[in-house]
């Protein structure tokens, strides 16, 4: 291979260094390249000792309900038809109240009531740890699901994924950090797993079911050898390139992108090869053998990364389909297409030694009122609205108290009665499930330093083993 005259300040040894090894193992040059530099992908030390390794994040759009899920409310029953009277003085409001649609039992040893809407995660209940006094701080679908994934509900900010990869780096190079499973877009689009002002490689990296779940992994060159060839000039050139400019971070992280896609086209086709999974694995999640679609897919495709390191996974259901104003029924299908996949998750996480080490989380970005709200264009009351003042969510797994329900919402679930736990709480105890503080994990940016929390959030201790 000819060697062409790459810089006068780029000396002959350190030129064919660069070449050989690239040539040989492309990785191993940029692994040895960033080193030099600043390398942001380098696996970090926590604060203190984690409780978790990784979290696999389950997010329901558009809001699932929690009075007919999670929180039971027989004084919702027992009043539905009535009338209530909300609002100040000057602005008072008169809702319709409506029953739970599903009917309420308790489950497992720790006797937590869940609904029959989720009958297979009512199996899991002893695992779970179902907190009832959740609070977010808006009621519409952008800025709470802005919130819930980034702890401001206004401006994009960096997702929860990208600051645990940036607080913890990676266990795997050939593998992103922070991976989203999802079918379709969120209505927020891409802000929502964003690293925003954090290095760029602590983005969310988007699985699409299909065909093809990573889009441009595939190599185009016509060999292995081409490849791994052009890929070490272009090493050479981008090393010259971060010499003569010190400590850039941000060329580091452009430099460890272009690794991670090389170590995508050796290590994401044997993810998503699940032809090895057995019968009685694919029937825990309720997946057709060579099917490659649906929640149930993607909840063992995120087993199956989570195997693998990556430290942050979401899985994404579907776009707002939980937004029952015009019919609660709509919630039926929605809960059968995830509820079995979800407990097959738990429960095979759980035989394989994995849930200590991993923390589960299953939310939405707010609850549903007691209230009944008509159909659109009709006088027919049978859906719900948004409720942002009190709703359910659950953890599982890495540290948290299983077989817990923790605080309240009133008498008919309007609003937090007990131990609230705001979306930047929420956000602290995840950070310290992992080993950080959320005060401590701060980036410099615009003149001030900035973290998940803002300048709010309180770890909820009670929660945690």
């Amino acid at each position: 291979m000819d060697v062409p005259s790459l810089h006068p300040r780029m000396s002959r040894r350190s030129a064919i260094r660069s070449l050989v090894a690239g040539s040989t193992l492309f990785p191993g040059l940029v692994s040895e390249l960033l080193a030099e530099s600043s390398d942001p992908m380098t696996p970090r030390l926590p604060h203190f000792p984690a409780k978790a390794k990784r979290v696999i994040f389950l997010f329901m759009s558009g809001g699932v309900s929690h009075v007919d899920g999670f929180d039971p409310k027989p004084k919702l029953l027992a009043d539905d038809g009535k009338s209530i009277t909300l609002g100040d003085p000057h602005d008072k409001k008169t809702y319709t109240l409506a029953k739970p649609q599903w009917p309420f039992r308790p489950r497992g040893r720790c006797g937590t009531t869940v609904t029959d809407l989720f009958p297979h995660m009512a199996e899991c209940v002893d695992d779970l740890c179902v907190i009832r006094s959740m609070k977010e701080d808006l009621g519409d679908h952008y800025g709470s699901t802005l919130g819930m994934h980034t702890g401001s509900t206004s401006f994009a900010r960096p997702s929860i994924g990208s600051w645990i990869s940036y607080g913890l780096g990676t266990f795997n190079r050939n593998l992103p950090s922070f991976l989203v499973i999802s079918p379709a877009l969120p209505s927020t689009g891409t802000v929502i797993w964003s690293s925003d002002f954090l290095p760029g490689v602590h983005q969310g990296t988007r699985v699409v079911p299909g065909p093809e779940p990573i889009r441009d992994v595939k190599p185009l060159s016509a060999s292995a050898d081409i490849q791994k060839s052009e890929l070490a000039w272009m090493t050479a050139f981008n090393r010259r390139h971060l010499e003569a400019r010190g400590a850039d971070g941000a060329l580091a992280a452009r430099l460890r992108s272009f690794e991670t896609a090389f170590g995508l086209q050796m290590e994401a086709p044997d993810v998503f090869d699940l032809s090895g999974e057995s019968d009685d694995t694919l029937a825990l999640y309720g997946l057709k053998r060579g099917e490659a679609k649906g929640f149930a897919w993607q909840c063992l495709v995120a087993r199956r990364f989570a195997e693998r390191g990556v430290r942050f996974i979401e899985l994404i259901d579907t776009n707002n389909s939980w937004d029952a104003h015009t019919d609660m029924q709509t919630h039926a299908p929605l809960a059968k297409n995830v509820d079995k996949p979800i407990a097959g998750l738990l429960k095979d996480l759980k035989r394989r030694g994995m849930l200590d080490e991993t923390l589960v989380v299953w939310t939405s970005e707010f609850g549903r009122t007691p209230f009944k709200e008509a159909a659109f264009g009709t006088d027919t009351k049978v859906g719900r609205g948004h409720h942002s003042n009190g709703f359910s969510s659950w953890l599982a797994g890495g540290g948290v108290k299983g077989g817990l329900a923790y605080g309240a919402t009133d008498e008919h679930g309007l609003k937090v009665a007990e131990k609230q736990v705001h979306l930047h709480d929420f956000h602290a105890t995840i950070l310290h499930l992992m080993g950080l503080d959320h005060t401590k994990l701060t980036f410099r940016h615009a003149g001030r330093d900035f973290r998940l929390t803002d300048v709010h959030g309180e770890v909820v201790r009670e929660v945690t083993r």
